[in-house]
């Protein structure tokens, strides 16, 4: 019989997809959940639940006992916090945690999911490759920072402990049941909703979030201890983005804008978001962000772990239509 993997994240947009992509396999999975959290994602799955969290160490090892693997997709995911210190504590300390809690249980195997986020790109507008990894200083707001700090901490603990981990940088998932939604696919719904007219000039990297599931659990099955590999798609401008999604949804085509006048209005936004508590479509750190082009390179994912990538706009389609499908794009 398979070996059980232990799964963390299983309730969100990627997790759940990861937890498909097991089932499919035939992998026994135990999924982490946190007391609580919706289990939307997870219904008709054959998915043993546990309760537990990243912040609880005990609960880490009781979720772990017996498994022979480990997926670590579990963070806190938005490009904009009003505590960056909770979502360190989470997406490093909690990293930790588990971490100690594999070696524990004596796992086989553990696959970090960590992000692109914490690579840099090239200031050609080339794709950046597994090489052009970033020091937390040099990252740019709370999650790409959280997240370097979490995969520096998964390298040490290869090196130094004996950790049996694999690392994938996903770029940027796209795709259905993305139900909170993500960063990325929250442009997407209101986009389809015509509520974003302008944009500036910038690009990102698409990939189908089951692709991206695909490639993790290949990084379980055949990457190497201690590599770090990106699963992406195509490179994508997000003007050429945000075009495709007009058309789709039947709306105008956006407009660009240059990205200094914006800045008054992001700072504008930021400081609602703090008396609002709604995370802001427009913030500085993403003006930041905008002024490289976030391209990245899948290939050494599809030599090592026979990684592909359907075309990225198959992963909007699917996820403007599971949108449709639950009455979002009327909101």
């Amino acid at each position: 019989m398979p070996e059980r993997v232990l799964l963390t994240g299983a309730t969100g947009f990627l997790g759940s997809a990861i937890a498909r992509a097991l089932r499919a396999t035939g992998r026994p999975v135990r999924a982490l959940v946190r007391p609580g959290t919706p289990r939307l994602l997870l219904e008709g799955l054959e998915v043993e639940v546990v309760p537990g969290d990243l912040l609880d160490p005990p609960s880490l090892r009781a979720a772990a006992s017996g498994c022979a693997a480990v997926i670590h997709c579990a963070a806190d995911y938005r490009l904009w916090v009003p505590d960056p210190a909770r979502m360190e504590q989470v997406n490093v300390a909690g990293t930790r945690a588990l971490m100690r809690a594999a070696l524990a249980a004596g796992a086989e195997r553990v696959v970090h999911v960590s992000s692109v986020a914490t690579l840099k790109p090239r200031p050609d507008g080339t794709p950046a490759d597994e090489t052009d990894a970033a020091r937390p200083e040099e990252a740019i707001g709370p999650y790409k920072r959280s997240k370097t700090l979490a995969e520096r901490v998964v390298e040490a603990m290869v090196r130094e402990e004996g950790l049996p981990a694999v690392i994938v940088n996903p770029s940027t998932p796209v795709g259905p049941r993305d139900r909170r939604p993500t960063p990325t696919g929250r442009v997407i719904l209101e986009a389809a909703r015509g509520r974003m007219p302008a944009y500036v000039d910038t690009g990102l990297n698409l990939a189908h979030a089951d692709d991206v599931a695909a490639g993790c659990v290949s990084a379980l099955e055949r990457g190497a201890v201690g590599e770090r590999y990106i699963l992406g798609g195509q490179d994508v401008a997000l003007g050429d983005l945000l075009r495709h999604i007009a058309r789709r949804a039947g709306r105008r085509d956006p407009v660009r804008l240059p990205r200094a006048p914006l800045w008054p209005l992001a700072l504008a936004a930021e400081g609602w978001a703090r008396l609002s508590g709604r995370e802001p479509m427009l913030t500085r750190d993403g003006l930041r962000m905008a002024a490289r082009r976030m391209f990245f390179s899948s290939a050494k994912a599809e030599r090592e772990l026979g990684y592909r990538a359907r075309p990225w706009t198959e992963g909007v389609d699917d996820a403007l239509a599971w949108f449709r499908a639950q009455g979002m794009l009327a909101r």
